[in-house]
């Protein structure tokens, strides 16, 4: 029902004469098998619908990693999902095993007793969270390259957690509306210490390797 109500959307502006690319996500995918046998769905009632409309339009069917193990065999759900959108507060959940909903009530003793620096809800936990997600890029652009990578989530408008999607070279960041201001800003901050990370290297680089001016030649007598 939802991916015939995201194409029919998709086939009227068609017919308007504008030309878009939807996109499909299917969330909690764990296995390959169930992102190819919701794939698969996907593309049969695309087709119908396309046909109904007398449209043909592009489309791109791909898959949230919010579950470890969707991350760890990202190489493997790459060979059907076309993009990865990592679900940041759902892989927060699986990989501490906290729930959301109940997280609030043991976080701040976690961080009066320096357990933990901050609330992983809010700032992306890039020690464990960070290292799935860095080994789901590596699986996901290993099967596909040139895969399109963002994160959607609250993550996606706190500073920190997007000048670290910004180092893991994701495409974008999804956010709540009242925080895409920040998000921008931050993500602005992240490309610009990056580009003087990388003059500062070359700066380091001409010096480390610059010829030495050769010694005065003795007059031979």
């Amino acid at each position: 029902m939802q991916a015939r109500a995201v194409i029919e959307a998709a086939c009227e502006l068609a017919k308007e004469g504008k030309k878009i690319v939807p996109e499909i996500m299917i969330p909690l995918v764990g296995m390959v098998s169930e992102m190819k046998s919701q794939k698969d769905l996907v593309r049969e009632v695309a087709q119908e619908t396309m046909k109904r409309y007398n449209v043909k339009l592009s489309y791109l069917v791909g898959t949230m990693i919010e579950l470890p193990r969707a991350a760890v065999t990202a190489d493997r759900i790459a060979e059907e999902a076309e993009f990865f959108s990592f679900g940041t507060n759902d892989l927060t959940q699986t990989t501490f095993g906290f729930s959301r909903d109940d997280a609030a009530k043991f976080i701040d003793h976690y961080k009066t007793a320096n357990l933990m620096e901050s609330d992983p809800f809010a700032v992306l936990d890039r020690e464990g969270v960070g290292c799935l997600m860095s080994q789901a890029i590596a699986g996901g652009r290993k099967t596909r390259t040139g895969i399109k990578l963002g994160i959607c989530g609250e993550h996606g408008g706190d500073p920190s957690s997007v000048e670290f999607c910004h180092q893991l070279g994701l495409d974008y960041v999804s956010c709540s509306p009242y925080r895409v201001a920040i998000a921008r800003l931050a993500a602005a901050h992240a490309a610009l210490a990056e580009a003087d990370a990388r003059k500062a290297a070359k700066a380091s680089l001409r010096k480390t390797t610059g010829r030495k001016q050769p010694a005065a030649r003795r007059k031979q007598r």
